[in-house]
């Protein structure tokens, strides 16, 4: 419980209240011992004077002794609070009216004596106090007999020791008794104010604290069914911004886990998809070898011949499947980076069909070019581009058939380049054509061959989206099918 936000807030609001109490109450009582002193000295500042001029202590121009002590013994009667010393001109004690036996001091200092009197209004002023070494209290003083012919003062202390007891029974009592209640009452009134706006601060915080927990709890694949936005859609602070946050970074995580989930199903579906793509050739070729080491007595000059071509044919095929594998492994580390640069794409669609003419016109097929060779600069890497043209236009003179025509086309797409690469073969089923850029998809084409099952278009599509162009593929209305890719400009 004390490890909550809350519980430590309400600690921390107890002991900073404590100590402004406290301070409160020690500065008060410091200020109202000041007040007093000022008021007490304000009030009596004039007293030794008139106790001089109404109880006739100068006679002639001399102090009258007599007179004197009945002062003292009628103010020791009337007015305990007080105390009347008799100074001489260096500050020694010639007579008092206070208990002999409490008397510890022999002479006052003068230098408050003479500060007074320079300046009657300058109050509080503190002087010695006969009957203690260290104490001060308020006086008041004037020359006698006279300030034109002073031989000594008339110092009155106007706090006595008398006043002094009294005091401290009053403290000590009701007075000391309602500064305890008055204290602790608004230090209640306090600490429940601040309760109630720390519990209002901290309720957010709580269950900001709840969304969390629950999904740390959770398995973290979704998003948390409730959201910080769906109570607080407006950000106010900085509470609002953490719990807006929490909300973005657990839609983060629930999709990195997501994709994580994903991308490890596929990655075990593409060993299993590598594996028996390149068990296929290595079993043939190992197959047919073993059959010419085995019979080659026995085999005519011409079926050693095919068995060879066979073998070569499927060490060819295993070799183009392990350089695919490894330059899809490498774009998809991000090993290779595409360079981009302006180039005009018209001028490499017609290079990269005159490295193909060779091989389409050996299988009797017609390759030509159309459209619109007025495109603007593309902005992309030339070789891989290259690369994915030589896979769009081999693909289709695979799956052509004898006689059958290839076209490339060239065209603005958005006002961005374009080529689309169109066959005459058997085109893409409608449920493969989604499937027709992922690794390793073995679809069925119209003949009922073998779909595709390399990874020529997932290198295609890599390569594309790097260069942040696209791919896309449809059939076309008078059949084959159509590759078509759109290149950025600068």
């Amino acid at each position: 419980m004390v490890k909550t936000l809350y519980t430590r807030l309400a600690l921390g609001l107890f002991l900073l209240l404590l100590a402004v109490g406290l301070l409160y109450t020690f500065i008060s009582l410091y200020s109202l011992r000041e007040y007093n002193a000022s008021v007490n000295q304000e009030l009596h500042r004039d007293l030794a004077r008139n106790l001089v001029a109404d109880r006739n202590l100068v006679s002639e121009g001399e102090l009258d002794r007599s007179a004197l002590k009945e002062l003292f013994a009628l103010y020791m009667t009337i007015n305990p609070s007080i105390e009347i010393y008799l100074l001489d001109l260096d500050g020694t004690i010639l007579s008092y009216s206070a208990d002999p036996a409490r008397i510890k001091r022999k002479q006052v200092s003068l230098e408050p004596i003479r500060r007074l009197m320079d300046d009657m209004n300058r109050y509080p002023v503190l002087g010695d106090d006969p009957r203690s070494h260290d104490r001060q209290k308020v006086f008041s003083v004037t020359p006698v007999p006279s300030a034109d012919n002073p031989e000594g003062y008339l110092y009155v202390v106007l706090r006595g020791e008398e006043y002094d007891a009294a005091e401290t029974m009053a403290r000590s009592g009701q007075l000391l008794e309602l500064s305890a209640w008055a204290l602790l009452v608004s230090l209640a009134v306090v600490m429940l104010a601040g309760l109630a706006v720390f519990r209002l601060l901290t309720r957010r915080l709580t269950w900001l604290t709840r969304l969390v927990e629950n999904f740390e709890h959770s398995d973290m694949r979704h998003q948390p069914a409730t959201t910080w936005r769906d109570r607080r859609p407006v950000v106010r602070d900085e509470i609002d911004y953490l719990g807006a946050t929490f909300d973005d970074m657990a839609a983060r995580i629930a999709s990195q886990i997501e994709q994580l989930t994903e991308k490890d199903a596929q990655r075990r579906q593409l060993v299993a998809q590598v594996s028996h793509d390149l068990r296929t050739p290595l079993a043939s070729m190992q197959g047919y070898i073993e059959s010419l080491k085995l019979r080659r007595d026995r085999l005519s000059p011409e079926e050693q011949d095919r068995f060879l071509d066979i073998a070569l044919k499927e060490g060819r095929r295993l070799s183009r499947l392990v350089d695919e594998l490894f330059e899809l492994a490498a774009l998809e580390a991000r090993e290779k980076q595409p360079v981009p640069e302006p180039f005009p794409l018209a001028e490499l669609v017609h290079d990269v069909v005159q490295k193909h003419g060779p091989e389409a016109r050996n299988r009797q097929l017609e390759l030509a070019v159309g459209g619109n060779p007025e495109q603007p600069l593309a902005y992309a890497d030339l070789a891989m581009t290259e690369r994915v043209l030589d896979n769009l236009i081999g693909n289709a003179i695979a799956y052509s058939p004898a006689g059958g025509r290839i076209e490339v086309v060239l065209r603005q797409g958005a006002g961005l380049p374009e080529v689309c690469v169109r066959d005459s073969g058997p085109g893409i089923p409608e449920r493969d054509l989604p499937h027709i850029f992922d690794p390793f998809y073995r679809g069925e084409s119209s003949d009922g061959s073998g779909g595709h099952a390399g990874l020529g278009l997932a290198i295609a599509r890599r390569i594309m989206t790097m260069q942040g162009g696209d791919i896309r593929v449809e059939n076309g209305a008078a059949g084959g099918a159509c590759f078509c890719i759109r290149l950025p400009v600068r």
